[in-house]
């Protein structure tokens, strides 16, 4: 995940309190999915960043929908530059993986998906909208 260093991830004692929450192929499809349901106001609560492949959205850890197989994701005071996995940490230090990361990519903060080594800048997280959350998923007959 970091300029060929391997980072191992094991439970985190005290899970971190989520701020955002993450999918990536077939998991972010069902997260934005989840959240297309949401209604008006928790929908304008959240900002997000999506790709291709990915999704993740920001905001109050009680408005966060909730889909199996997504990673929410937290702040570790450490490593203030990356969002982490809420029951997970580095077999390093937090904020060595935080240097090591950023090297290069400057666009912080990152979101860090240790799963599927994806990381993904959430800098430039925008409010939700339902029309651009509705425009990223694929049409109905092409999600089944």
């Amino acid at each position: 995940m970091s300029n060929g260093v391997i980072v191992r991830w094991r439970p985190r004692a005290l899970p971190l309190e989520p701020v955002a929450v993450a999918g990536v192929g077939p998991v972010a499809l069902a997260l934005g999915q989840r959240a297309s349901r949401a209604g008006d106001a928790v929908l304008a609560s959240w900002t997000g960043v999506a790709g291709p492949d990915v999704l993740v959205l920001l905001g109050a850890s009680d408005s966060l929908p909730w889909v199996d197989g997504a990673v929410y994701l937290g702040r570790d005071p450490l490593a203030p530059s990356l969002l982490l996995p809420c029951a997970l940490e580095p077999d390093v230090a937090s904020s060595l993986l935080e240097r090591a990361l950023l090297v290069g990519r400057g666009h912080a903060p990152l979101a860090v998906l240790p799963g599927t080594g994806v990381l993904v800048s959430v800098a430039a997280a925008q409010p939700v909208a339902r029309a651009s959350l509705m425009a990223w998923l694929p049409p109905p007959e092409a999600a089944s």
